[in-house]
């Protein structure tokens, strides 16, 4: 399962949809919002996706996530909007029969996410500018909306 939201990440739950009783082992994955990035001091976040385009992506990942390792159940969460430190942003969530394919499995669905899924992150910085990012983490001119990703 695949989802965008603008609502609190509800880890826990997140977790008891992947739980099965024929795999002994879930690995979730939480991204936070951190106070500090290379050396500034960050107040929030801002993130944007054209949900059409972001899902797909993020169901083509668990496909191929699927395909890779033998996943019971995965979920992939992203958050929208404002997040203040500390809020989760994006949440992965996989089950797999043993724990060295949960973590590979998990690790590799994160990981792809980060890398293609067009979601934009705008830095509010502590003194009062603004950055978009782009996901390889390349800054992006905070003057302009940032265009399609990958």
């Amino acid at each position: 399962m695949v989802r965008l939201t603008r609502d609190v990440i509800d880890y826990q739950n997140l977790t008891e949809q992947v739980r099965r009783n024929d795999c002994g082992a879930v690995v979730t994955f939480l991204g936070t919002v951190r106070d500090l990035t290379d050396g500034r001091t960050t107040v929030a976040l801002d993130y944007e996706a054209y949900p059409g385009m972001a899902e797909k992506k993020m169901a083509e990942i668990e496909a191929d996530t699927r395909r890779q390792w033998p996943v019971g159940d995965m979920v992939l969460e992203h958050r929208l909007g404002r997040l203040e430190v500390g809020e989760i942003s994006v949440a992965a969530a996989v089950s797999c029969p043993h724990r060295a394919q949960a973590f590979e499995a998990c690790r590799y669905a994160i990981d792809r996410l980060k890398e293609l899924v067009p979601i934009w992150k705008k830095e509010n910085w502590a003194d009062g500018t603004t950055e978009w990012v782009h996901p390889d983490n390349h800054p992006r001119d905070s003057k302009t909306h940032p265009g399609a990703c990958e």
